[in-house]
Formats: structure tokens, C-alpha cells, sequence
């Protein structure tokens, strides 16, 4: 009988024990499926921002390809106009001085776009730099995460 209630007491002890463990497995499995939302939202998000760069660098890359069209414009209507100035002699002054001045007003134009250009392309950079290290941040916390389930189990 005395063995019996040793028996009964290690039961009952290995049951409290059991119902600790299963609360503690249901606490785990609620904060691991937090993790994993959180986890799957950040790559979401990140997935955006991809996308995001991705279409930010296909605009800079039409409107590179763009203002190289029309620095390629520009130089033929300058050869062109300057054919017309040389087989217009009564004109050649005053064509000259349209040039110029039309060359001019195009560097100008050009300095600017590229100017513009250059600040969107930094622009872009910065924007893909925090990016890689949003994306950097975000690789060593899911590796932190999967260390600490390790460490867990």
C-alpha cells in the first residue's frame, strides 16, 4: 500500500510535470508562429522593395538610353544644319551664330539631364545600399531566430 501511494504521487507528480511541459510547447509553438508572421511579413516587404528597385533601375535605364537618343539627335541636326550653313553662303553668319548659340543652350541641356541623372542614379544607389542592409539586417536576425529555436529544442 505504502509503495501503491509512492506510486500514485510520482504519477500525479509526472502528470503536473506533463500538463507544464504541454503549456510550455503550446507557449513556444504561439511565439514561434509570431516569428514565423513576423518573419514572412519582412519578406514581404522586402520582396517590395526589390520590385521597387528593380522598376526604379529599369526608369533610370530609359531615361539614360533616352537622353542618349538625344544627344545622338542633337549631333544630327548640328551635322545636318551645319551642311545647310556651308552650302548657304549669304547665310553662313547668321547660321553660325544660331549654332552657337543652339550648341550651347544643348551643353547647358545636357549638363543638366546629366546632372539630374547623376543624382538619380546616387539616389538609386542609396536607396539600394539601405536596402542590402535592411535585407542584411533582416538575414542575420533569421539567422538569430534560427539559432534561438536551436538553442530551444
Amino acid at each position: 500500500q505504502e509503495e501503491k501511494k509512492q506510486l500514485t504521487l510520482k504519477v500525479e507528480e509526472l502528470e503536473r510535470k506533463l500538463e507544464s511541459t504541454s503549456a510550455q510547447n503550446i507557449e513556444f509553438l504561439q511565439v514561434i508562429a509570431k516569428r514565423e508572421e513576423s518573419i514572412h511579413q519582412c519578406q514581404l516587404r522586402l520582396e517590395e522593395k526589390s520590385r521597387e528597385c528593380s522598376s526604379l533601375a529599369r526608369q533610370l535605364e530609359m531615361a539614360i538610353e533616352d537622353a542618349r537618343r538625344q544627344v545622338e539627335q542633337t549631333r544630327e541636326r548640328a551635322i545636318s544644319r551645319e551642311r545647310a550653313a556651308q552650302s548657304k553662303m549669304l547665310d553662313l553668319e547668321t547660321q553660325l551664330s544660331r549654332n552657337k548659340t543652339e550648341l550651347n543652350q544643348l551643353r547647358r541641356s545636357r549638363e543638366d539631364a546629366e546632372h539630374r541623372y547623376e543624382s538619380r542614379l546616387q539616389d538609386l544607389r542609396d536607396r539600394l545600399e539601405q536596402s542590402e542592409s535592411t535585407n542584411r539586417s533582416m538575414q542575420n536576425y533569421v539567422q538569430f531566430l534560427k539559432s534561438s529555436y536551436d538553442n530551444v529544442f
